[in-house]
């Protein structure tokens, strides 16, 4: 068993979990800008297609 100062340099050192909190962090972020360019484009997509099945109607 290592002592303790020892495993708590070992801990300090560690870059594991910073890394995947930054892919978590980067992963989050284009999901929100996928979300966002959906739903803008989801609406201008309904609002051409009323528009074609309105010209239909007439």
């Amino acid at each position: 068993m290592q002592p303790l100062r020892t495993q708590l340099k070992s801990f300090a050192a560690d870059q594991g979990g910073a890394t995947m909190i930054e892919y978590g962090l980067i992963a989050s972020l284009v999901s929100i800008g996928i979300i966002a360019t959906v739903s803008v484009i989801g609406a201008q997509v309904t609002a051409f297609f009323q528009n074609v099945a309105s010209g239909f109607k007439s």
